[in-house]
């Protein structure tokens, strides 16, 4: 692979993946899209969790829109306090059911299981998240009700 200037980029990411729009996009960009900052795109890199998809010939990062839904599930796994590993595991399980090609019927189950176990893990946060939201909204109403009853015009 590789062209002259302006040609395609050295090389392809795993399974010949590039962005919706055909193209690849700089790490600038994926941070844009992702909201993520550089050096946590970089970190991820450097953990294993996601691969740019291919480097220019000048040796930029470059990412197909692949690459950031796979960020945005790291992402969104995040502040639910899974672990770098259990983002791992997920990723490395998704990627093989969506390559579905040499899984016998047990293997895609199992996978399908392990999916199942995160989704659970992920409704209980979301669950005690809602629990604290709720608190936090009661604490909130408290001080902005005190604040009144003692406000510049209370007595008055």
């Amino acid at each position: 692979m590789g062209g002259g200037a302006g040609g395609p980029p050295e090389r392809e990411g795993p399974k010949g993946s590039r962005g919706v729009d055909g193209r690849h996009m700089q790490i600038g960009e994926v941070a844009t899209r992702t909201g993520l900052s550089l050096r946590t795109i970089r970190h991820y890199e450097e953990t294993g969790l996601v691969v740019p998809s291919a480097r220019s010939q000048g040796g930029f990062r470059l990412y197909t829109e692949t690459d950031v839904q796979r960020l945005m599930v790291i992402r969104r796994m995040k502040p639910l306090g899974f672990t770098l590993e259990q983002m791992r595991d997920l990723l490395e399980v998704t990627d093989r059911l969506d390559a579905g090609t040499g899984l016998t019927g047990g293997e895609r189950e199992a996978l399908l299981e392990r999916v199942r176990t995160y989704e659970r893990a992920a409704t209980e946060q979301v669950d005690t998240l809602r629990v604290q939201l709720s608190r936090a909204e009661e604490f909130a109403d408290t001080l902005r009700a005190r604040l009144e009853e003692n406000g510049p015009l209370a007595g008055a």
